[in-house]
This record gives C-alpha cells, structure tokens and sequence, in this order.
C-alpha cells in the first residue's frame, strides 16, 4: 500500500524493468532484491503514482536526475546547478573512497562493471571540470569530495564537511506557525 498518496515517485523506466520480475531478468544476486521491488515499487506502480523517465528528467531549475548506468541499467545521479555552485549526488557509483582516485575499482554489486567503470570516469570528469562537490551516499564520515584530474585517474582535492544545523529561535518560531 502506498505511503504517501500524494507523491509522485521518480523511476528510471531501465531499472524498473530491469527488476520487474515479469521481464525476466537474472540479476548478479538472482532473487536477492525482489522483495524490495514486491514490497516497494509494484504498489505505487499499481497506483498510479510513478513517473518512469529516460536519459534524464529535470526536477526543477536546479536539480536534475541523470542517468548513470553500470551499477544497474538505471542507476541514476542528481546533478545540483545554483548559480556558480556545483554538486554531484552520486548514489550507488561510489561505495569505497578508492573509487575517487581510481574508477576502475567495481562493487560486485555491479550490474556490467564495464559500464560502471565508463560512467564513474565520465560523473568524476564532469565533477573535475566544474568544480562540482562529489557527494557519497555509502563512504563512511559526512562530507563531499572536490575531485582533481590526475593522470588517468583523479585525486582528491579536498573534503568539504558538512557541519550540522542549528536550530536558531526564529526556526523554531517558523516551525510553530508553519
């Protein structure tokens, strides 16, 4: 049963169908994810509350999700563009800092490693020539990363920390009336 009946789910119709047990696919881990996919995708699909996008699909005027194939046919990241600021959400393309300086490393989670390795050099070039923030969803610590090329690989510039927030009184104020 759908959580939120309000939302519309963002899907990326190459993974979707990748995972639909319908199609027939074997997956690295065979049946490994498909309760995710049972429990998860199939009743908001049912309900008509998914959007299936290819290539990519522009959120706003800032956010972007782009397609990034190789960990799975439809693995995505989320591109932020806001004024001169640059950031790369990268999801499943890195699981170990190695992967920064060396994109030849794989997961063996992925789906066709030679595509993961293609597309992990393409995000961290784009990454490298904009200046963009490379933020992890699975390295351990809070931060992004600010990539460099270096040779054929990159290097690390540096790591932008994220600091927590605090909570000032006029939040809290804005909290109690919104």
């Amino acid at each position: 049963v759908p959580t939120f009946l309000n939302a519309t789910y963002l899907m990326p119709k190459d993974d979707y169908d990748f995972w639909n047990p319908e199609n027939g696919h074997k997956p690295l881990l065979g049946r490994g994810n498909q309760n995710v996919f049972e429990d998860s995708v199939a009743p908001v699909h049912r309900a008509g509350q998914v959007h299936l996008w290819e290539q990519g699909h522009r959120i706003d005027g800032n956010l972007r999700l782009e397609a990034a194939p190789g960990h799975t046919p439809g693995s995505s990241v989320l591109t932020l563009v806001s004024g001169g600021d640059r950031a790369v959400f990268v999801g499943d393309l890195l699981h170990s800092p190695v992967q920064l300086v060396d994109p030849e490393h794989n997961s063996c989670f992925c789906e066709d490693p030679e595509g993961a390795r293609a597309t992990r050099r393409r995000i961290l070039g784009w990454a490298a020539d904009h200046h963009a923030l490379v933020v992890p969803a699975h390295l351990g610590g809070h931060g992004a990363a600010e990539v460099e090329r270096s040779g054929s690989g990159f290097a690390v510039k540096g790591w932008a920390p994220f600091t927590p927030y605090a909570r000032t009184a006029a939040d809290e104020t804005q909290g109690a009336t919104a």
